[in-house]
């Protein structure tokens, strides 16, 4: 939780899918300390039920993975909170293996929860933003969209690069009324990312925590405040970029 609020998100009313845990969560709840206004979109509703009671949001169950129902959950949120002038994309899909047990459906969610979801959900939302005084977009993307090497991980990489390509093409083709920016978190301290961990009692001795400058992991909150950041007025001349969250492991 935010140590302290100071308001930087009052007034605003932002959809932030992947709401239900890890850093989806965090955000919601720092964004909610920040004074801002919510609709969370999960695949968990029982989870998800408990975080938006939690901060008076609308509680949106939903399969991303489901793009014909992502309009509807759209309008649902706009009708809940008085209209929409944000969203972060937060939710993704990152069952890893080699690219010989790929199968078509497994990739085709990969597809469809972290590139064709982002897109639908903004596409829909375009209205309802180009009637706010400042919008902004925060796709959360990966490490991995930007330095992808590690093994197994083919499709989430690349639907990672596909989403920060999205993020700077929507920048330029929304501006100056709304900012799109993508995110890039490292390995962060999530479920998600739990079984990264599961054989080390001290994750910074994993060998792959050794590729990071700071030698650690991130803590969710760590994530949540650079999407603070590109989310309120503190980057009012910031769009199009993809800005990395990862314990220096992308800088060289």
């Amino acid at each position: 939780m935010a140590e302290s609020a100071s308001g930087k998100m009052a007034g605003r009313r932002v959809i932030v899918t992947g709401a239900a845990s890890g850093i989806g969560k965090e955000i919601a709840r720092l964004f909610h300390a920040e004074g801002a206004k919510l609709a969370l979109i999960d695949l968990s509703e029982e989870a998800l039920a408990e975080v938006a009671t939690g901060l008076d949001a609308a509680a949106i169950p939903l399969d991303l993975a489901d793009g014909a129902a992502i309009e509807a959950a759209v309008v649902r949120a706009a009708e809940a909170m008085g209209g929409i002038d944000g969203i972060v994309n937060c939710a993704a899909y990152s069952k890893g293996g080699p690219i010989e047990q790929m199968t078509d459906e497994i990739l085709g969610r990969f597809v469809a929860v972290n590139l064709t979801a982002p897109y639908i959900l903004c596409r829909t939302a375009l209205p309802y933003m180009r009637e706010a005084e400042s919008a902004t977009i925060v796709n959360i993307a990966s490490g991995q969209g930007i330095l992808p090497n590690t093994p197994n991980n083919t499709a989430y990489a690349a639907t990672k690069g596909g989403l920060i390509a999205f993020s700077k093409s929507l920048a330029c083709e929304v501006a100056p009324r709304i900012r799109v920016n993508a995110l890039a978190p490292g390995l962060t301290n999530t479920p998600m990312a739990s079984f990264l961990f599961k054989d080390y009692p001290d994750p910074t001795q994993a060998p792959f925590v050794q590729q990071y400058a700071l030698r650690r992991i991130a803590e969710p909150i760590e994530i949540a405040k650079g999407v603070l950041f590109l989310s309120c007025d503190d980057s009012s001349y910031v769009t199009g970029i993809v800005l990395p969250v990862d314990g220096g492991r992308t800088y060289h």
